[in-house]
């Protein structure tokens, strides 16, 4: 069952005073954020792991925008030394943040580990931000309306998680890696919320997820199925600003529900939040704990809360 939210970009509220991390924010989506974001008065803190690339974006953004608010920080979310020096370099900097957008990732790409030994896709997509989301919540608590927006994908329903092989060491392909990966992000962001709740944190974990969009991440795939994905582009794809419209809302909309899939509706027609229910693994509460536990055993960091271990 789902239900659609009257809104579109054009509802953004203003932004003034208030500090946005959006992960991936030189590219596809997270470009279009990054705009939207700065368009309404917003900082945006652009954390990217090409920083002459995200320097390159902060220009042209300010081309069209001479007023934006873009402050470029290096963050590679498979190296996890990285996320760390980034967000120490927050707290040095002393930068308030109030919404983290954890957007940025990779797919369809050949088998890769990680200095964890976790598959790269799981690795980049999941562990990264699960790593980044934990060290900014004492950041974001003190934060005007703070939110987590992890950005999943419909195909989390194709993902089969193995806890017991991260590496995908028994059966591995480009896009089942992916689907796995955006299953590990769904369950990452309820079970985060479960605990924030728990906590009576003011800190909300929201899920949101484009649709099909003009996006290059599936650039690494096989000629093959680059070709099928260029043909459903034509057909599916939606344009990247219409795209980002469920993400924009669950970023700043204060009434955004959680436990819910924020999606931008059927295909040719306008975005409009629609809020999914979820299915399949995603559903399962044991599951999203082992993937806690498993994902704060491999990254070192891990969250205090008083939701028992199940």
């Amino acid at each position: 069952m789902t239900h659609a939210a009257p809104w579109t970009i054009a509802d953004l509220p203003d932004q003034t005073g208030r500090t946005t991390v959006v992960t991936g924010a030189s590219s596809g989506l997270g470009v279009a954020i990054t705009r939207h974001l700065a368009g309404r008065g917003g900082r945006v803190i652009m954390a990217v792991r090409d920083t002459r690339k995200g320097d390159r974006v902060r220009r042209e953004l300010r081309a069209d925008n001479a007023t934006a608010d873009l402050d470029v920080r290096h963050l590679d979310l498979l190296d996890l030394d990285t996320v760390h020096r980034f967000v120490d370099g927050l707290r040095a900097d002393r930068v308030p943040v109030d919404a983290l957008v954890n957007n940025g990732g990779i797919g369809s790409v050949p088998r890769r580990l990680s200095p964890q030994g976790a598959e790269s896709q799981l690795a980049t997509n999941h562990l990264g931000h699960f790593t980044l989301t934990v060290l900014l919540l004492d950041h974001l608590s003190r934060g005007r309306n703070p939110v987590v927006v992890t950005v999943a994908s419909g195909l989390y329903r194709l993902g089969r998680l193995d806890l017991a092989d991260l590496a995908a060491e028994r059966r591995y392909s480009p896009g089942g890696a992916y689907a796995t990966s955006k299953l590990a992000n769904v369950l990452f962001a309820l079970e985060l919320d479960r605990r924030l709740r728990a906590a009576g944190s003011p800190v909300r974990s929201l899920l949101a997820h484009p649709g099909m969009a003009r996006t290059d991440l599936d650039r690494n795939s096989p000629p093959l199925t680059r070709a099928v994905g260029t043909v459903l582009g034509l057909l599916l794809r939606r344009p990247i600003d219409d795209a980002v419209t469920p993400i924009l809302y669950a970023a700043t909309e204060t009434t955004a529900p959680t436990n819910r899939h924020i999606g931008p509706g059927r295909p040719w027609r306008p975005a409009r939040p629609t809020f999914e229910t979820l299915s399949g693994p995603a559903t399962d509460p044991d599951l999203a704990v082992r993937l806690w536990s498993r994902s704060a055993q491999l990254t070192g960091v891990d969250l205090r809360s008083p939701v028992a271990e199940r």
